[in-house]
């Protein structure tokens, strides 16, 4: 029951972040309409990553996961006043420093563009930052709201606020970049003013959720309570090994940038859109509801449920990412021809981007690992374990990444860069596995190993028979004289159903019994 409880709460997450991507989608399709693969595209991307890093660290990533387990025990053991005044207390922390660093930073970036010797992209990527790095405040306001209502398995308005995000964005590029400025240097701007306006309205929509829990607004800075220390103590390590995966990110696109081409970073992100589209749906959703599930596992000391529920998350993690990910691989041209070329995002970009998604595309895969392990150690309140395989994995990717951009033909660097990425978070989740298995046991591996053959199988089916229909209807309507678009849409649309459907018969051939868990967990939300 608690494991169908939790693919039907992933389910609730899965289907608001779902309408989340799709508006995401639609924001990158206009993104590369208006921008492709140029300097202004490249700019943004960098300049945004940096308020992302933070947002990662103090909102969704580091103190979410040291909070959630030490306000559901306090909770559960002294009531929810308490747990309320440690919430105050860390979101009133978190606004002082946050502000502190915003100023500072804003005053910082003024002085230095007033040098005269500055190259083109630092001058364009500089102010894009100044108008971004206050969302980084509201962001991680949202995203730690978004934390304390999944601890009362409330997911679905946590789960819409991003789509808020995509909404802005979306209606500035329809009814505000078109019509401001004559080049996109200019435009630019509108987005990330939409960027920062997004951000406090992320958090301002969750606040009456909240209220309704008991939550209010105030002020409270009592840095000594043992609680608050806890989270901080939780928070450390936790940030460290946070910290180093987004600077590495960024370092990604500083590399790319500096050493590659002004493309470049353009062509990561778009690529990247499509690896988060059906990881958010659904592995990232299932991380968002395993926190809480196995935070209430550890408070009782019941690390037996929590092998169950990594078992049952993995295997219904990998029938789904599998697929998706082999899927990707098979159509990474096809699929980026279809939704990004359009205007300014021509044939070269498109090559551009379809390069780095298909090294991105097994990643699809291994990025959903410490989807699962990662919130069972932080459950167990352990947040230093993770930072440790973290480092190390970070040293690996590094090293893996300049390797590949000083080997590699120029092309292809930016391929590397993403072939990186995708070792380096394997490295991870395999030693992640190991040590929670040395800790809690065998979550049953084995019958996890038997899911990803059985998947394996018919993944593989599904990809000769999604390549095969691909190929043969394009050049098909390509002798009917179809106009591009329309041969590309029907074409590739057309694949990927067939190429579920087999997926879905022989895995149900095989008796897969992840098509059963998705069916029950649907039906009996059903009935509710």
């Amino acid at each position: 029951m608690e494991n169908q409880q939790v693919i039907r709460s992933a389910g609730i997450v899965g289907s608001c972040t779902m309408l989340s991507r799709v508006l995401g989608l639609v924001r990158d399709i206009l993104m590369a309409a208006f921008f492709g693969t140029s300097l202004a595209m490249s700019a943004f991307v960098v300049a945004f990553t940096i308020p992302n890093l933070f947002r990662r660290l103090f909102g969704e990533g580091a103190l979410s996961a040291a909070l959630v387990p030490v306000f559901v025990q306090t909770r559960d053991q002294d009531g929810p006043e308490p747990a309320w005044a440690l919430a105050r207390n860390i979101l009133s922390l978190l606004t002082v420093v946050l502000s502190v660093l915003i100023l500072v930073s804003i005053l910082g970036i003024a002085l230095y563009l007033r040098r005269p010797d500055l190259a083109e992209r630092t001058a364009l990527t500089l102010p894009l930052l100044q108008v971004m790095l206050p969302y980084m405040l509201f962001i991680c306001l949202a995203a730690l709201s978004m934390a304390l209502l999944n601890a009362y398995h409330h997911f679905a308005i946590p789960a819409l606020a991003p789509s808020v995000l995509n909404v802005i964005w979306v209606l500035t590029m329809v009814l505000i970049v078109p019509w401001i400025g004559t080049s996109p240097e200019e435009r630019i701007f509108a987005v990330a003013w939409a960027v920062l306006l997004a951000g406090v309205l992320q958090w301002a929509i969750q606040l009456p959720k909240l209220y309704q829990y008991g939550y209010r607004l105030g002020g409270s800075l009592h840095v000594r309570d043992p609680r608050v220390r806890r989270v901080f103590h939780l928070m450390g390590p936790a940030s460290l090994g946070m910290a180093l995966t987004q600077i590495n990110a960024l370092l990604d696109r500083l590399m790319a940038l500096a050493w590659i081409g002004p493309w470049a970073p353009a062509a990561l992100f778009f690529s990247e859109r499509l690896i988060y589209f059906p990881q958010g749906i659904f592995a990232t959703a299932l991380s968002t509801v395993l926190l809480p599930v196995f935070s209430g596992h550890a408070a009782r000391a019941d690390h037996g449920r929590i092998r169950d529920t990594i078992q049952y998350a993995l295997r219904n993690l990998l029938y789904v990412m599998i697929p998706a990910s082999i899927g990707l691989w098979v159509l990474a041209r096809p699929i980026i021809q279809l939704i990004f070329e359009v205007r300014e995002f021509g044939a070269t970009s498109s090559s551009q981007t379809a390069i780095a998604l298909m090294f991105y595309a097994p990643g699809l895969l291994v990025f959903s690992f410490g989807k699962v392990f990662v919130p069972a150690f932080y459950a167990l309140q352990d947040t230093r374990t993770p930072v440790k395989v973290a480092a190390c994995a970070v040293v690996l990717k590094l090293a893996l990444s300049v390797t590949f951009i000083l080997t590699w033909p120029l092309d292809w660097k930016h391929g590397g860069l993403a072939l990186a990425t995708v070792i380096g978070e394997a490295f991870n989740g395999v030693v992640l596995a190991v040590l929670l298995h040395r800790r809690l046991g065998s979550p049953g591996w084995r019958r996890i190993a038997v899911s990803a053959l059985r998947s394996l199988m018919g993944a593989a089916c599904m990809a000769v028979a999604t390549r095969a229909t691909w190929y043969g209807l394009a050049q098909y309507l390509v002798r009917q004289d179809w106009p591009d678009k329309a041969t590309q849409l029907a074409s590739v649309l057309v694949a990927i159903m067939v190429g579920m459907t087999v997926y879905v018969v022989v895995t149900w051939s095989l008796r897969a019994p992840e098509i059963r868990n998705v069916v029950q967990a649907l039906q009996r939300r059903w009935k509710k």
